[in-house]
């Protein structure tokens, strides 16, 4: 993902997280707020205790990826992902049910044009 899809600076994590405005399933918690860019920014957030450094990358990976495909649905806001124990066996197909399950459930996620 470019830069300027990017949630990078520590401030703007606690400022989003502090908004109190999340979803969350089994394997992951949306933090969300409205921005006032015509594109959507995303941070991940994934703990040490998922494993090691290669683990908590292919999990990054996945999400990035699943949000690649959705950022023309989610539009105009900044996006924290965190990630829950849940989420570290999962293969790369459920990644993107579970993030459109959870944005389906928060709204952020436009319907689809036909």
């Amino acid at each position: 993902m470019k830069k300027e899809y990017r949630v990078k600076r520590s401030q703007d994590f606690d400022n989003i997280i502090r908004k109190k405005q999340s979803f969350a399933n089994r394997q992951f918690v949306i933090y969300y707020q409205k921005n006032n860019l015509d594109h959507m920014r995303l941070g991940i957030s994934v703990s040490k205790k998922l494993g090691k450094a290669f683990e908590r990358n292919k999990i990054k990976r996945y999400i990035r990826e699943s949000f690649k495909t959705r950022k023309e649905l989610v539009k105009s806001y900044d996006i924290i992902v965190i990630v829950r124990p849940g989420a570290k066996d999962m293969p790369f197909l459920e990644f993107g049910n579970s993030i459109d399950h959870v944005l389906k459930r928060s709204k952020l996620m436009k319907a689809k044009r036909s």
